[in-house]
């Protein structure tokens, strides 16, 4: 527990430096940095590039192998040093052909995504009748009488973290009672008859049986039909399979500092995406943020002394193993580092930062985020001057719990979550305008701690 008298006086002390103005040198960089941003609108031209010239970017695929070859080309573009790949080891999973048909009371299409990770359906696929569930409680109860069936499960979206749950174990809960099939409703508030996908697992202790999201309309129709009395039967067929891993990398540039270069700040965003779209939200827009925010610095001629990092991690979306593969490769290093920022949350606005702290006493996280608070106002000229609290991302989560302080970028994402995971992640979702406001904040922060002497532990 935070002693209450500590608590009041880190309290008043970010009160007082909330109050106080900015140095008029950053000040005068901030302005810099948010007017070449919206005169250039670099970060949405890359992404342009990524998301047309590219596409999707699954772990293991050809495109990926592409995209790691634009990404050196654009850091070195934007005036990187350094610039180099550094060796993954990915997941290699293929969607291949996919259909699903509902067979009864009547013949209809379905559209589906398989879910990442899921094994195929045998040739010729399956057939059987299904059975709809609102939650692992009434799969449960239900027990054996799922046997031989397809299980659906339709999950009222209530929000990602609550509901992501069904999409990623509940082949495994099915098959638990005999069920030759699961179907997740798709994890978001809206579906406009388009699927959502994502990844899944498998429980070792159960058979594996291939899983597949459907959209909102399809498993409230199934509901409602199984509410009526009505037979539900639907046929599936799957080609997923998941092939040997390959050799992937995340690609890597910096600014070095130039006064205390052993000192890194890390931007970053995850350069996969799922196999479906453009990733423009997911991530490709956190990749082209956070280039964007050192190119910016780089052009104006702008030295910071510590040093700016640019990564972009691979394989986020199905396995962290970008993440995992950095702490191994730079865990000497990570006591010099200052901040991991990570953005993942789509293209929008950016409101502020949450400060993610996971080694460190309840005392030490109040002066920690009191620091942080202390840059307010020169991100409020920005509209992102809500410094909180709370997680930085999958990718630099590694690195964060050994104690890096973690930085996550928070955006509005009004709108993320209808788009996440499907074939409608793609260019024209993205506003050029909060783009470049974005790649500012991103830019102002990341100068600000460059020049300054804070530290977060």
């Amino acid at each position: 527990m935070v002693n209450p008298r500590l608590a009041a006086i880190l309290v008043a002390f970010a009160t007082l430096l909330q109050a106080q103005r900015p140095p008029e040198d950053l000040l005068a960089a901030s302005d810099r940095i948010k007017a070449e941003a919206f005169r250039t609108h670099g970060a949405y031209r890359d992404l342009a590039s990524l998301c047309d010239g590219i596409g999707h970017r699954l772990a293991g695929s050809p495109e990926l192998d592409r995209a790691i070859g634009w990404a050196q080309a654009r850091m070195k573009a934007a005036g990187l040093e350094n610039v180099h790949t550094e060796p993954v080891m990915v997941p290699h999973w293929v969607r291949g052909a996919e259909r699903a048909e509902m067979t009864a009371p009547r013949v209809q299409p379905l559209h589906i995504l398989g879910l990442g990770g899921s094994v195929g359906t045998p040739a010729g696929g399956v057939t059987a009748d299904v059975v709809v569930v609102g939650s692992f409680a009434e799969l449960d109860r239900l027990g054996d009488a799922v046997r031989g069936k397809i299980v659906l499960y339709d999950v009222p979206y209530a929000g990602y973290g609550p509901t992501v749950a069904y999409r990623f174990s509940g082949a495994s809960r099915a098959a638990k009672w005999g069920a030759v099939a699961a179907l997740v409703r798709s994890v978001g508030p809206v579906s406009l008859d388009t699927p959502h996908t994502g990844l899944m697992a498998y429980d070792p202790a159960q058979p594996k049986i291939p899983t597949a999201s459907v959209t909102l309309e399809a498993a409230t129709q199934m509901r409602r039909m199984q509410a009526a009395g009505l037979p539900i039967r639907v046929h599936l067929e799957m080609g997923a399979q998941t092939l040997p891993d390959v050799p992937s990398a995340n690609v890597v540039g910096e600014l070095p500092g130039t006064e205390r270069p052993d000192e890194v700040i890390l931007l970053s965003g995850h350069l996969d995406s799922w196999d479906v779209g453009q990733g423009a939200q997911d991530d490709g827009a956190g990749c082209v943020i956070s280039l964007e925010a050192a190119r910016l610095i780089h052009a104006l001629g702008l030295k910071p002394r510590r040093t700016i990092r640019v990564v972009f991690f691979v394989n986020e979306e199905n396995g962290v193993r970008g993440g995992n593969a950095y702490l191994a490769a730079h865990r000497a290093e990570l006591p010099s580092f200052i901040a991991a920022a990570e953005s993942d949350s789509g293209s929008e606005k950016a409101l502020g930062f949450s400060l993610d702290l996971r080694k460190a006493t309840p005392e030490a996280r109040a002066a920690a985020l009191a620091k942080l608070q202390a840059f307010g106002p020169l991100l409020e000229r920005l509209g992102a001057g809500r410094l909180v609290p709370g997680g930085s991302g999958e990718d630099v989560g590694p690195v964060v719990a050994e104690g890096v302080p973690g930085l996550g970028m928070n955006h509005a994402a009004t709108h993320y979550f209808d788009i996440h995971h499907t074939e409608a992640d793609t260019l024209d979702k993205v506003d050029e305008n909060d783009l470049a406001q974005n790649a500012a904040i991103l830019g102002t922060l990341a100068y600000a701690l460059a020049q300054s002497d804070v530290t977060f532990r």
